[in-house]
């Protein structure tokens, strides 16, 4: 007898509704109950235990490996994670969204070998749809896709779904640009907004503070319960206003990689966020 999509998708928001009221009932459920919904509940876990593990660690600093030497990836992870890091920020730049180019999947594999933090992975790219099982297989925890790559907030929204039916936290990001209108009817339903401060492609740039009015409003939105990051020119000097205005993550590149001591460069960081 063949499953049809109505009765699959009730059965789905029956077990959600289950896990909200009695985990450990919903779980045994899940071994009676369609491969399909299995799939969902582990995914609908996983997420959880990300966005709590973040949320706990907040306000956090994310280290972009963006400048690390991928020759040696593997022990500068370790040397992040030594040095305080809670979570590693990876940028995947396809040449065409941003004029830059960085990695792709392999890189990500190689750091998930290298590391059980959460892989906060931030796709600038055009068509991210068509690859974010790849990103979520490789080890990606988090995948955040830009507004700007979208025809309209429909198909933000489908990109989001998509992303937290594989089970990794929905991040939207937009650039300083762009007004939050552009991501209004989205808002609420995303685990992270990354509000860009610099526009994205290259690191070094000047901070725009454009940004800390985006942090302030979304902060201040009841509906909105997704984390908060900022990324692009977040060092000494602006670390704090970031932090006051709301942000939970706080992406660091060269403020953390132009130092030999990653773990003096931290504590100089976190002094000013906590």
């Amino acid at each position: 007898m063949g499953r049809d999509k109505t009765s699959l998708t009730f059965a789905n928001q029956h077990l959600v509704c289950l896990w909200a009221d009695d985990r450990r009932f919903a779980a045994l459920a899940c071994s009676f109950l369609l491969p399909e919904i299995l799939l969902l509940v582990t995914a609908l876990n996983h997420r959880e235990q990300i966005k709590s593990q973040l949320r706990s660690a907040a306000p956090a600093i994310a280290p972009s490996i963006l400048l690390c030497d991928y020759a040696k990836l593997g022990q500068e992870i370790a040397d992040l994670q030594a040095a305080g890091a809670q979570l590693m920020h990876l940028d995947v730049m396809d040449g065409h969204f941003v004029p830059n180019f960085t990695f792709g999947m392999t890189i990500v594999e190689a750091a998930r070998r290298s590391t059980d933090l959460p892989l906060d992975v931030h796709l600038m790219m055009e068509n991210p749809g068509r690859y974010l099982k790849q990103f979520r297989e490789a080890g990606a925890d988090v995948l955040t896709v830009h507004e700007e790559v979208c025809r309209d907030q429909q198909e933000l929204a489908d990109l989001v779904a998509e992303i937290r039916e594989l089970g990794a936290l929905a991040g939207i990001a937009i650039n300083p640009p762009t007004p939050l209108e552009k991501i209004d009817q989205v808002a609420a339903d995303c685990d992270l907004i990354l509000c860009m401060s610099v526009m994205p492609g290259f690191g070094g740039q000047k901070f725009d503070r454009t940004a800390l009015d985006k942090l302030r409003t979304l902060h201040e939105r009841e509906d909105v319960d997704a984390l908060l990051e900022v990324d692009g020119g977040v060092n000494l000097e602006t670390i704090a206003d970031c932090a006051q205005a709301g942000a939970n993550l706080l992406v660091v590149g060269s403020a953390i990689s132009s130092g030999e001591n990653y773990e003096k460069r931290f504590r100089q960081l976190e002094q000013l966020i906590r």
